[in-house]
């Protein structure tokens, strides 16, 4: 898998507030290797992209990639894996429960 593919097709049209990939250097040991700060220009971003420019394997082993992308919608992505695999998934802000509002 290449990580750059992958980044860019899990984003979709949502807009990337900032983030913060990293990649496996030893079992379950990480070095960051991509960053994109809040603010970021076009060409910073292209940058941050082209750091991603990698294959790396996405089956079964030790997991490749750890991260955080966060949108300007509030929502944010992270890094899963289970039993090897990984993948990003997609997060939404549950909605508050009734009982933990603010009685106004």
């Amino acid at each position: 898998m290449n990580a750059r593919v992958e980044f860019e097709g899990h984003i979709g049209a949502l807009q990337v507030k900032c983030a913060t990939i990293s990649k496996a250097v030893k079992f379950f040991d990480f070095e960051e290797v991509a960053k994109l700060k809040e603010g970021y220009t076009p060409a910073e971003y292209e940058a941050f992209l082209k750091l991603l420019e990698y294959d790396y394997d996405d089956g079964y082993g030790r997991p490749e990639l750890e991260g955080t992308i966060w949108y300007k919608d509030g929502t944010w992505s992270s890094r899963e894996e289970y039993d090897g695999s990984e993948w990003w998934t997609h997060y939404e802000t549950p909605e508050i429960p009734a009982s933990l509002k603010e009685e106004k």
